[in-house]
């Protein structure tokens, strides 16, 4: 997949897939919450420069993370709302133990379509199969 860099830093790499129209979150590393909220934040800023509807968070490079899910992560979604996305694919980190907890908040962000996957094959083909709001309107 033909991808443009947006933002790099040692714990996440942001690009913009030209094909499919979405953004591609690679999550990498060691992550704190400290650190885990910093590219957040990043990743916010890179959807209000290249707007999309879709992103595909693969966080399954993450090798240990101590993020605790807490009050900013609905914040942050609902900021990813403001900023115009509606589909998630999330990749689960290859050794995560804390699914149940995860799960729970994302069913509970709205309009946002969150699905996790366990590898990153399988989340591209599920966003390829999502329409884009414009993709929408226009079959209308």
């Amino acid at each position: 997949m033909p991808l443009r860099l947006i933002v790099t830093t040692p714990g996440i790499s942001i690009y913009y897939d030209e094909i499919n129209q979405w953004l591609y979150a690679e999550w990498q590393g060691v992550h704190t919450q400290e650190s885990t909220q910093a590219a957040g934040l990043l990743l916010l800023d890179a959807l209000r420069q290249q707007p999309s509807s879709k992103m595909l968070n693969d966080t399954s490079s993450i090798s240990s993370t101590s993020a605790d899910l807490s009050t900013w992560d609905p914040w942050w979604l609902q900021e990813l709302v403001g900023a115009g996305l509606r589909h998630i694919a999330w990749v689960y980190p290859r050794l995560f133990a804390n699914r149940d907890a995860t799960e729970h908040i994302l069913i509970h962000v709205k309009p946002i379509i969150v699905t996790t996957f366990d590898d990153v094959a399988t989340a591209c083909l599920w966003l390829q199969k999502q329409a884009s709001p414009l993709t929408h309107v226009a079959l209308h």
